[in-house]
């Protein structure tokens, strides 16, 4: 395996080499990747081990390359289990750690020093360092952001995008005009919610006319200076999440780049600009020269717009649509010419002019995702969102990606993905190959399990084949682990799971009413390996329920929803601003042909104005617009709810039952979860919008969370009263041996009462 691995990093030197060697590094044009904080003269590693001194492998360097032969020189001993290495005058280099024959995984650092421990990278001292343990994200509640929209801290890194005239976004609200600098700053705000984890747009390098949202990827291997600042990088972003206990939930795209290429899988351009407001002009990108690109259109410049989009594409997935030549050689892009969306071409067409379809059927492009993705992980990520799941093959997930990320991530890293289906119906149009629950389950048939090999087309017929043995409804697999038995938690049953969740597309369609929502989602849960992994949530980035405008069902309705979706399984999700209705009714998304403002990915930063200090989840201080915006009702209702969830595990990760022998009422349900090793035994009784009767219950003492009020039970049954749409009861079993709660639970306000 050391000898493999080796060949793989020789080989991985000459490949980045012959595409990163033609950047320019000039101080006064610089591309993304040479864009630093220049924290320390040159790159200084520390490397904690207690086997003994690593060797430290290393290659590709700039601006000057230096390498070393395999395993690479021996580290300094810094006492106390710490080891250092310097390389001065460095920029950027790539490496690995090789103790005792044991390789790290592959990383590339900028200039600055950093600290590397149990798998993850921090910018802070040894005295300094979070020594954070990822968690289950269950436990846990998302807050969604797009970070360009939502609040900006740092005016010198605003930047129109190219087709911002178009859309009519003035100087004072361009398209780039959040950052990690702004998203550090509010933290306190998200958690003041009662919020632990931030779901992130994507971070990676983008080029398109309207990149701003982040998924029109440009070089998969660099974070996009636009959104950092001269004192704030990603890491620091990570960082800072989690020393308030937070978790970044990274959102990433293997499915497809922008059209402008990428700066290892289709090298065509780069970008050069003397201050970051050159970025909001075309003409930064320019060809690389002796490249395939610019050797075969060498007049590129002169070509009308649709001729330039048209060569751009000859390039990437040789189209021969502007010449004869063969392009693309290697296959790292799909090279199909058509796209059905309810055929095996969904997996391998082009979904969009600004999303050109990667072969990820390519093992060597394969290799590469997850090199670059691994490093995102070992930054201290605590989970994946993948975008446009449902347009890769489950086979080529389950075999190329899903086992690096997670043996990468370790335990607790997740992944959820998108698969996106546009229908009231769990099964999309009964095609089971692009349907949500699909994702969840590992390969069974003996014919797929470890069947993709080094041949790309041959994969590419494969996972064909596979498309069409799951194109009905018969024989999907079934799953008991999201239910009780009987009142009993049982442990679940993941032997043919595949590690992984999904959004839960068809709940989301359904939000019509939380009535509607919660009916899809007790007939779809047989279906996903454990629905209790599901991400849910109304609306987005994209959607709305069924519709593409953002929720406008009213704040009653909205707070009903909430109510069921941070009691009932699966793992709660809020795109930013929905605690005040932020532009209901609106369109999300209509390209630039409209300013910002007036869709649903306007910016969020003037309802954050002000001081907020949180000193818990859902505990704080606030002055100014912000404290305004805390104490609307939906954010107000959103506290509590928080808390509560917080509070009791059953709520967090319980199976649950709504069996007639223990529950009547619209939606009520029973939640238990049970973990020996932990000492939980938590029992929770739900019913949202009306009364409820549980029957067959433990005799013992309840006490509601959102009330307070205490009951005991001596005859097996608890009855709830009428309590009104969007208020709830939340009985939580406090009797010997369960783990229980204390009285009332945050503050009540105009549903939750």
């Amino acid at each position: 395996m050391t000898k493999v691995k080796k060949l793989i990093a020789l080989m991985l030197v000459v490949c980045i080499a012959a595409t990163v060697g033609i950047v320019s590094v000039s101080a006064a044009t610089v591309d993304d990747a040479e864009s630093v904080q220049a924290k320390y003269d040159g790159i200084k590693v520390h490397v904690y081990s207690e086997d003994g001194a690593p060797n430290i492998y290393y290659w590709n360097s700039l601006p000057q390359n230096i390498a070393t032969d395999y395993p690479g020189p021996k580290m300094t001993s810094e006492g106390n289990n710490s080891y250092g290495y310097t390389f001065d005058n460095v920029t950027k280099i790539n490496m690995m750690f090789v103790t005792n024959g044991t390789q790290s995984a592959e990383t590339t650092r900028n200039s600055g020093e950093w600290w590397y421990k149990n798998g993850r990278w921090s910018s802070k001292s040894w005295d300094d360092f979070d020594d954070w343990k990822r968690t289950d994200l269950r436990e846990d509640s998302i807050y969604f952001v797009i970070t360009t929209r939502f609040y900006d801290g740092d005016t010198g890194n605003n930047v129109h995008c190219w087709d911002d005239q178009q859309a009519n976004n003035p100087d004072s609200d361009p398209a780039w005009r959040g950052d990690f600098k702004g998203l550090i700053d509010k933290l306190d705000y998200i958690k003041a919610l009662g919020f632990s984890a931030i779901w992130i747009t994507p971070v990676v390098s983008n080029a398109s006319g309207y990149d701003y949202h982040g998924y029109h990827a440009f070089d998969f291997s660099t974070v996009d200076v636009r959104y950092e600042s001269d004192d704030v990088k990603y890491q620091d972003l990570i960082d800072a999440a989690h020393e308030k206990g937070m978790k970044i939930v990274q959102d990433i795209v293997i499915n497809h780049t922008g059209n402008f290429g990428e700066a290892t899988l289709a090298p065509m351009f780069t970008k050069e600009y003397n201050t970051l407001k050159d970025l909001e002009s075309v003409n930064c990108m320019v060809p690389i020269p002796d490249s395939d690109f610019a050797k075969t259109f060498p007049d590129y410049d002169s070509l009308a717009p649709g001729y330039q989009y048209q060569a751009r594409l000859n390039i990437m997935k040789d189209t021969k649509a502007l010449d004869s030549g063969s392009h693309d050689t290697e296959n790292n892009y799909h090279h199909y010419k058509d796209l059905s969306w309810e055929s095996p071409t969904v997996q391998t067409g082009q979904i969009a002019g600004d999303c050109v379809d990667v072969n990820t059927e390519n093992p060597k492009v394969a290799e590469y995702l997850n090199t670059v993705y691994g490093d995102y992980i070992n930054m201290g990520v605590d989970a994946f969102r993948m975008d446009t799941e449902k347009h890769i093959s489950r086979l080529t997930l389950n075999q190329f990606y899903f086992p690096s990320w997670l043996k990468t991530g370790g335990e607790n890293f997740y992944v959820f993905g998108e698969v996106c289906t546009r229908v009231s119906e769990f099964w999309n149009h009964n095609i089971p190959a692009i349907s949500a629950p699909f994702y969840t389950w590992a390969e069974t048939d003996s014919k797929y399990i470890n069947a993709l090999g080094d041949d790309q087309l041959e994969n590419v017929n494969l996972t064909n084949e596979h498309y069409a043995s799951n194109s009905t409804t018969s024989g999907q697999p079934t799953s008991d682990n999201v239910y009780l038995d009987g009142l009993t938690y049982h442990t679940p049953d993941y032997s043919k799971g595949n590690g992984t969740g999904v959004i839960d597309f068809p709940m989301h369609w359904n939000f019509s009413t939380a009535s509607n929502a919660f009916t899809r989602a007790l007939e779809e849960d047989p279906y996903y390996n454990d629905s209790t992994w599901n991400v849910t949530y109304v609306d987005s980035h994209d959607y709305g329920p069924d519709m593409d405008t953002r929720y406008d069902g009213g704040t009653q309705a909205w707070a009903e929803n909430l109510s069921l979706l941070f009691t009932f399984r699966g793992i709660p999700c809020l795109y930013y601003g929905s605690e005040v209705e932020f532009q209901k009714g609106l369109s999300i998304d209509v390209g630039p042909n409209a300013p910002l403002s007036t869709v649903g990915r306007a910016y969020f930063g003037d309802y954050l104005e002000g001081d907020v200090s949180a000193t818990d989840f859902g505990e704080y201080s606030a002055s100014g617009t912000v404290a305004e915006t805390l104490n609307s009702p939906l954010a107000v209702h959103l506290k509590q709810l928080n808390m509560i969830r917080r509070a009791v595990p059953a709520l967090q990760k319980g199976q649950y039952t709504k069996d007639s022998s223990y529950v009547t009422g619209n939606m009520a349900f029973i939640r238990r979860y049970t973990n020996s090793s932990e000492g939980v035994d938590s029992l929770a009784l739900v019913t949202i919008s009306g009364g409820a009767t549980f029957k067959n219950i433990p005799n013992g003492k309840y006490i509601d969370a959102v009330t307070g009020d205490v009951k005991t039970v001596t005859n097996g049954t608890l009855t709830v009263g009428s309590i009104g749409k969007a208020n709830m009861r939340c009985y939580v079993a406090c009797g010997s041996g369960f783990t229980g709660i204390d009285g009332k639970i945050g503050t009540n306000g105009t549903y939750l009462k």
